[in-house]
């Protein structure tokens, strides 16, 4: 099984800071499943209004971070000059914990199925050994406007 770092992570996804919400993956088969994580801290952007004196992290934010591990799982090395994964809808969704500055949040993605470039994946977040969050997450890979010479906030208009 593969590890991967921040650098490689940012080989095969487009995200970067202060968006890109993994920090490392620890085990990866690719097109089946992955396991990473992100490290919650104090410094995150987000906390300067979420909520000031109460930070927690936003339940989007989870969502995203296991978007981006599914990505990841679905995607190979390299890939990030042809494809970009979309997440396109999300199922069975549901939040069980606070995840505050401190926290680590372990998560685990697992491919259901793909069809073309469609494709469906489950997902749950852990801190602690505490389920925080888990759903099923649907994703469609595009190839990147970019290369085509399309401007994509023409396309996303």
């Amino acid at each position: 099984m593969a590890q991967l770092d921040i650098r490689q992570i940012m080989e095969i996804l487009p995200h970067r800071y202060p968006i890109l919400l993994i920090d490392r993956i620890i085990e990866l088969e690719p097109g089946k499943r992955a396991v990473g994580y992100k490290n919650i801290t104090n410094n995150e952007p987000v906390f300067n209004g979420h909520f000031p004196g109460n930070p927690l992290f936003p339940g989007v934010y989870m969502i995203e971070a296991l978007a981006q591990l599914g990505g990841a799982t679905v995607l190979e090395p390299g890939e990030i000059s042809r494809k970009t994964p979309y997440l396109a809808a999300l199922d069975k969704v549901k939040f069980r914990r606070p995840v505050i500055p401190g926290d680590c949040l372990m998560m685990e993605t697992k491919v259901l199925k793909v069809r073309k470039n469609i494709g469906w994946i489950s997902a749950v977040a852990k801190v602690d050994g505490q389920l925080v969050c888990s759903g099923e997450l649907m994703f469609s890979i595009a190839s990147d406007p970019r290369l085509f010479g399309y401007d994509a906030a023409v396309l996303h208009a």
